[in-house]
């Protein structure tokens, strides 16, 4: 039997706790697996970009450097909040509350940041999810995925369980993998309507 996703009372009670319940914005490890994460994206400029399950904001300091625009999204209204705070003097940052995959935002994306949210989704809502991801994504749009990959009681999944759950979801192509001891990063591209992977990053450089 699948195990049901993580209830709303797991996040709630975390934040009740802390206002930064993970120590995002303090660890080395986080603030390292956030450089890597905005080091491998293959575009140096995107235009619109949105990040589920963005918690504090401190990934999403980090892509809206790199993105005209960036749309930040959460479950749990005191992460929103903090996050608002995190990028109050960010005019290209929108944070808003929202619940994945059941809502979803209006309009098209060239770079799906989903960060240390996929583990928490059941089965069911784990394939809606990436099934909107890929919808909603621009051709040759970029997915960028990743995970805590030690095993986690509240968690349904580790960062491989995700990573062999995105090998099978249609109208990707796999662009870099990424893996450590503690973390699974991957980058995928949204094929073209004839199934072809789009050139890469040397060859749009004419380096290959």
């Amino acid at each position: 039997m699948t195990r049901p996703r993580t209830p709303e009372a797991y996040f709630d009670g975390m934040y009740r706790a802390a206002r930064d319940p993970w120590r995002l914005a303090e660890r080395w490890y986080e603030r390292r697996k956030y450089d890597l994460t905005v080091a491998v994206l293959p575009m140096a400029r995107y235009r619109r970009a949105f990040e589920p399950g963005c918690s504090v904001g401190e990934l999403t300091v980090r892509l809206a450097e790199r993105c005209d625009a960036v749309l930040a999204c959460d479950r749990v209204e005191s992460a929103v909040e903090t996050a608002r705070r995190r990028t109050a003097g960010l005019p290209n940052v929108s944070v808003r509350r929202m619940l994945v995959p059941e809502e979803w935002p209006d309009g098209s994306f060239d770079l799906v940041v989903l960060s240390e949210l996929l583990y928490y989704l059941d089965d069911s809502a784990l394939d809606q999810l990436l099934e909107r991801a890929v919808e909603s994504l621009e051709p040759a749009g970029t997915l960028v995925t990743v995970h805590w990959n030690h095993p986690v009681a509240e968690h349904l999944r580790t960062g491989t369980g995700v990573a062999r759950r995105l090998d099978a979801q249609p109208g990707l192509a796999l662009l870099a993998d990424h893996r450590e001891e503690d973390f699974v990063l991957q980058v995928h591209q949204r094929t073209g309507p004839d199934g072809r992977t789009p050139p890469g990053v040397a060859a749009r450089e004419g380096l290959a």
